[in-house]
This record gives C-alpha cells, structure tokens and sequence, in this order.
C-alpha cells in the first residue's frame, strides 16, 4: 500500500466515524419526548446512582422532560424546530461526502465543519444563560464542539499531507511579455 492510499484510507475512516456521528446526533433529535421520558425512568430507576452522584441532573431532565411533554401535547408546533435542527445534521452529514470521495478538492468542507465547530463555544456561552440552560448544560453542549474538532483536524492533516505528495514535483513558471 502506497503512502497515498494509506493517507486516503485514514482520511475516510475518520470521515465515516464523523458522518455517523452527525447522522446519530441528527436522528436522536427527533424522539425527544421519548428520550427525555427514558431518561427520567433511566435516572429514577437502573441509573439512580448516577442521579445520586449528580442531583441536578435528574432535576434538570425532569424540567425539560415536562417542558417538552407541555409543548408536545399544547404547542406540538414547537417541536417541529427540533426536526428541522435533526435534519440540519443528516444534510451536514451529507456535505461530508465531498471530501471522502475527493479530499484535497473539498477540504473546504472540513474548514467549515472546524468553524462550526468552533461556534458551538459562543453559542452556547450567549445563548445558554439567555435560555435558563445551567452553565454545567452548556459544558455538554460546547463539548459537541471541542471533541467534533478533534476528528476534523486530524483529517485536515491527513488532506495537506496527501496534497503534498499529489503536487507535481516540478511546476514551470511562464512569465507573460511586459
């Protein structure tokens, strides 16, 4: 195997585990009444120890588990934004695509995921507090961010180093008449 194909090869394999995370944090966003429901019976029963380790935990996923409860059976409207955020994954997820069949042509697409990445961080800084979400929430939140980066830049990596070894060794220059 050439370093070439071997570089191809990591660079897809990072950017599988990347969509299928997108994807997966995509389509969780759908059943959230459900989720949060499973949660709470998780917490008070199986997982208590976890509850027990962290009180704030149970008691935040309860007030959401009724807040969505609340807006899924008054305002079901209202969940309909969480199913477009669930489809801004899977169409992100897509974008990927690009760079795994042509990396050094659509690195472009990694840059963005990194920005996106980055943008978590102020988002969840300025919008948490604005939206009563408690800073330990946001931690999570802006953790998206920080592990979401990691896999992203080891692939930008692996781009410029593919790049380097698909440049021509010699470039003429032409220089045009004055």
């Amino acid at each position: 195997m050439t370093e070439q194909s071997a570089l191809l090869r990591r660079i897809r394999v990072w950017l599988v585990f990347f969509i299928v995370c997108l994807v997966l944090s995509g389509v969780t966003a759908f059943p959230l009444v459900t989720e949060l429901r499973l949660a709470h019976d998780a917490l008070t029963g199986w997982a208590s120890p976890v509850a027990d380790a962290f009180p704030g935990l149970l008691e935040w996923i309860a007030r959401v588990g009724e807040g969505l409860d609340t807006a899924d059976s008054q305002y079901p409207f209202l969940l309909y934004g969480t199913d477009w955020l669930a489809f801004a994954h899977l169409v992100i997820a897509v974008a990927f695509y690009g760079p795994y069949r042509d990396p050094v042509r659509n690195i472009w697409v990694i840059d963005f995921g990194v920005i996106a990445c980055a943008g978590i961080i102020p988002l969840a800084l300025i919008c948490g507090p604005i939206r009563g979400i408690p800073f330990w929430w946001s931690l999570i939140d802006m953790a998206f961010g920080v592990f979401g980066v990691i896999p992203l830049l080891v692939v930008r990596r692996h781009i410029k180093r593919l790049e380097a070894l698909t440049e021509p060794v010699s470039t003429v220059r032409r220089t045009l008449p004055v």
